[in-house]
Order: structure tokens, then sequence, then C-alpha cells
């Protein structure tokens, strides 16, 4: 018998990644959803790092999974680099303590030493086979098991066959045959506790009242009742997550679709609180039509009712877009703050302040602050004309070489005796359609091009205005001469 549910007071959540690489943004859903669970509640969110998978081990990725979350604003209270009561929170510095819970089965019967080498096992699997029956290892258990003493694995002995129920905070009432248990192994030869063991022991001493973990983990959880039950210990209350899909919604996302670690997604200049966002809403909203949550917000809204059993479509140009709607909540100097390692190279010599000029345009048209390059390098060194771009355009591709450097002599003498304020250089402009008789979508667009050279740039009177009447006049001229020298060779 399970004993009786109780719940501690206090909730408290985890989050307990393996370093075996990249944290990608699963991991960070996994950890977001307990972590907003905790935050709304008043409760307490653990970090622990689960290496005891010392062959997958990869240097380093503790610190980046700190560093991750760190980043992102997802803070924890108790964790391998800030201590707490109920460390620690490394497993492989926690083997005594899966060894005293080790002890406590074999002491009731229900753990062995496993015997068998690798080529008897596989006999048994082609035995099954053989007959037709799927391969459970409780059916070849040893009748008389050695002592176990640390050379071999130590497995769960199943107490009991039988079918298991539970509730699932998302996916529902749930349930399982025998045919879900089996024996599994606790201690590995190594002396290191498998996933299944020590997060049961560790969750246990550390207090955790909420499991929050990928759909994945469904199917092993007939084993884990069967061990919380071995343990006599209260099981917490889990909650699986859907899957995060590739963008055709097909399968489970992979690095094959597009998946990037979540440091390729900041390097890309993807702001925290839009991937932080965009994760929230991925398997999960608050039953409007809102899509921009601060991270208040999601903290006051969140609630596992409110996660969908279905799995949600990975779409990175709604992250993009997302990002976009982001930068511009932010003041002009916290997004320049932000931008400092993103600008061209030949920014390096701006002085601050008109690189915030510069940043002020362009602030409506970032979706990414790596972006940030190819919207601003011509604010800053003198564009290489391309007349192929003019020719691409299909507005001003209509028109005859000379009717383009006649418009462009024309904006020259216009822009020349204008003032270089907004304003009044609007006013040029405005006058310039209406003595040319051009549309704007061709005469601004040429003037665009003559002075960036950009398939884009903000809105034109400012561009001009920054950039200063002299460049302007020569990036004119160039323009011009390149337009004729093309024509006559």
């Amino acid at each position: 018998m399970m004993p009786e549910k109780t719940q501690s007071k206090t909730i408290r959540t985890r989050f307990a990644p393996s370093p075996t690489g990249y944290i990608h943004i699963g991991n960070v859903r996994s950890a977001l959803f307990p972590w907003l669970l905790a935050r709304q509640q008043n409760g307490k969110f653990i970090l622990r790092i689960e290496d005891t998978d010392q062959a997958r081990f990869v240097e380093g990725a503790t610190e980046l999974v700190i560093n991750t979350l760190g980043w992102l604003g997802i803070a924890w209270d108790e964790g391998p680099d800030i201590g707490g009561d109920f460390g620690p929170y490394t497993q492989t510095e926690r083997k005594d303590h899966y060894l005293k819970w080790a002890q406590k089965l074999i002491d009731k019967g229900l753990a062995y030493a496993d015997p068998y080498t690798v080529d008897e096992v596989e006999a048994f699997r082609t035995e099954a086979k053989n007959n037709k029956k799927a391969f459970l290892y409780r059916d070849y258990r040893p009748e008389n098991p050695p002592t176990w003493d640390g050379t071999k694995p130590l497995r769960f002995k199943v107490p009991e066959i039988k079918r298991y129920s539970w509730h699932d905070e998302v996916m529902g009432d749930l349930s399982a045959g025998p045919e879900a248990l089996d024996d599994f192994i606790l201690i590995k030869s190594d002396g290191l506790p498998t996933y299944n063991f020590a997060h049961i022991v560790d969750d246990a001493e550390m207090d955790i009242t909420h499991i929050i973990r990928g759909l994945e983990y469904i199917p092993s959880i007939p084993k884990y009742l069967s061990l919380y039950e071995a343990l006599e210990l209260q099981p917490p209350i889990m909650a699986c997550l859907p899957h995060i899909l590739a963008p055709d919604g097909k399968k489970k996302l992979g690095k094959r679709d597009g998946a990037k670690s979540v440091d390729e997604y900041r390097t890309e200049g993807i702001l925290p609180e839009a991937l932080i966002n965009f994760l929230a809403s991925l398997g999960w909203n608050d039953g409007t039509e809102q899509e921009i949550f601060t991270v208040d917000e999601l903290i006051e809204k969140f609630s596992l009712n409110r996660v969908q059993r279905s799995g949600a479509r990975f779409d990175e140009q709604r992250l993009s877009w997302m990002n976009g709607q982001w930068i511009r909540k932010l003041t002009i100097d916290d997004l320049f703050e932000r931008v400092r390692n993103f600008w061209p190279e030949s920014a390096e010599q701006a002085s601050d302040e008109f690189k915030k000029q510069v940043l002020v345009l362009v602030q409506d048209r970032l979706k990414t602050l790596a972006e940030l390059p190819l919207l601003t390098s011509y604010f800053f060194t003198e564009p290489t004309p391309d007349w192929q771009m003019i020719n691409d355009n299909k507005q001003l591709s209509k028109l005859s070489r000379d009717e383009i450097i006649s418009l462009l002599k024309t904006a020259q003498s216009a822009l020349l005796a204008s003032e270089y304020d907004a304003e009044s250089l609007q006013a040029t402009l405005n006058t310039l359609l209406e003595t040319t008789g051009q549309k704007p979508g061709i005469l601004f667009s040429l003037i665009r091009f003559a002075i960036s050279w950009a398939p884009f740039s903000p809105a034109l009177n400012d561009t001009i205005s920054i950039i200063g009447s002299t460049k302007v006049q020569a990036r004119l001229q160039l323009a011009i001469d390149t337009g004729l020298k093309e024509q006559t060779e």
C-alpha cells in the first residue's frame, strides 16, 4: 500500500539537467514551468545536476547550464553553486545517500546483484524474441544471486506485478498494466546510481513536491511508482509536458529540424525576455489572445491546468517576431547596452551619442540584435554602389538609366538647398515628389539606394539627417558617376 498522500506546506520544484552538452529549448522549458509554479506559490526552486552518466559527461556543461539560466533570469533558491539545506546538489557527490537507500531494498529482499554477462542477457533477449514475447528482465531473475559487493550492477526486484494508476497534472488520469513493470538497475557497476533510482532518492530527500518533465518519461512512471512503494515513499505531484514539435508539426523537434542551443539564440541577438515569453507559450496559454507576457505576468497567470496535452509546434519566425516586439519595448539606453557587442566593426570609432542616434532610427526594424550591422553599416562607412539593386527593383527597373540619373541630380540639388533637420528634409522630399511627378515608391527608393545601397533603411528624412549633407551629396554624386560610367561601358 502507498502511504497516505500528504503535501509539504511549501511547494518545492526542481530542474535537474544532465551535463551532457549544450542546453536546448526543451531543457529550458522544463526549467521554466517549475520555476514559474514555485514563484507563483511562494515556493522554492531547486537546481540539481544529474551527472551520474559519466560516459556522456561534457566538461564545462554544468557551468553552461548555470550561465544560461542566469542569463534568462531563472534564479534558483538552492543549488550546486549556492548550497542549501538539502545538499549536495550534484549527484556524484551523493553516492552515500544512494547506497543507504539501496541497502534498505537489499534488507527487504527487493534488490539483488545482477550476475549475468552481456552475452547472457542477449541470449535471454533472443529467447524471448523466438518465443514471440516481450523481453522482461524479471522473467530471468537469478534464483540465488551472489551477495552484492558493488562490483556488479544492483537491480530492483519488482515486489508486485500489478496495474498502476496515477494522475498527471497535464495529461490527466493514466494507467499501465504489468507489462510496464520490470526489474531495473539501481546502482551500476561503477558505483553510481541510474537516473531511475537517483532522482527518486533525491526528490524524496530534497522534499520535492512537484516533478515537471517531458512526456517521454510517462512509460517509465509505473516502474517509479513500484519503487516509491517499495521505499514507502509518497510520490510527488507529477506533470508531463507535451513535446516541442518540429516546424511541420509531425515529430519531436531535433537538431535536424534546426533546433539550436540557447547559447546560439543568445549569440544571434534573441533577448532573454523574448525567449522566456516564447517558451512559455509552447504548450501553455492563459485562455486569452495575449501573446506578449512579462515575467511578472507569466508568474501571475501560470497554471498547470492550462498546459495543453498536444504537442507545441516550434516556429522560429514567431520567435523573431516576438523578439522584435520586446526590442521595441526597451528604452534606448537599455537597448544600447544590449547591442554593445553587435555593432559593425566600422562603428568602432563612432561616438556613443552618434550610435544612439542611429539606434533610435533602427529600433523599430530590428527583429534580432544580430541584424544591427545589416541595418546600420552605411551610417559608419561609405557603401559600395550596386546598381544591380536598382535593376532588380520592380518599379525602378521600368525607368531608363537617363531618367534615373536625372532624378538623382534633381534630388541632389534639392537636398543641397535644404536644412538638415528631419522636418525640413521631409518638406524637401515632399516638394521633390511634386516637381518630379514621381511616386514615393520610386523617388524615395532611388534616393535610399543611392545613399545607403542597402535593401531597406529607416525613415528616409531621418536617415539623410543623420548621415549629413556632406556625405549625402558625395554619395549621390558617386551614384550618378557610377551610373554614367556603366552606361558608357
